[in-house]
């Protein structure tokens, strides 16, 4: 909890952590990132809600939704539709939820770097941990998430 308060509170001067994902040097907790193209690119969330949550985001740093051009909108939906699809072929997940939160006060993390969630429902997925334990119960690892999704990327 620290880490995410952290980010909510680093000043918009701060190095963005999407875009630092684009970076030459890229994460060192390894390569999540699933698709990318010039306008728009998909990546595993660091912190899920639940396995296969994917983050789609422009590839442009800016946290102004009325900013995007129609290219950049058809990219970003395509890799949603892309990501939900992939999802469904790895997870057979019973819904989704996917969404965008615009803005701090709505719940953005980041507000900077504008970015879809697209997180992937099973019936029952949500349980006692997270109100009585305090901490959520993921039952598969980033790197076996990215391992499964990958493949679904590629080509694009």
């Amino acid at each position: 909890m620290e880490y995410l308060q952290a980010e909510k509170d680093a000043p918009d001067t701060a190095a963005c952590v999407f875009c630092e994902l684009l970076s030459d040097e890229g994460p060192e907790d390894g390569d999540r990132i699933l698709g990318r193209d010039d306008l728009a690119f998909a990546t595993l969330a660091k912190y899920p809600y639940n396995p296969g949550h994917i983050l789609v985001l422009p590839t442009r740093h800016t946290g102004d939704l009325e900013e995007l051009s129609q290219a950049e909108n058809a990219a970003i939906t395509s890799l949603i539709q892309r990501s939900v699809r992939a999802l469904r072929e790895v997870s057979a997940p019973h819904a989704f939820n996917v969404g965008l939160n615009l803005g701090r006060e709505a719940g953005a993390g980041i507000p900077g770097h504008l970015h879809w969630h697209v997180v992937p429902r099973w019936s029952g997925d949500t349980n006692f941990m997270p109100v009585i334990g305090g901490t959520r119960v993921l039952p598969e690892l980033l790197a076996d998430s990215f391992a499964k999704l990958k493949p679904h990327f590629e080509g694009a």
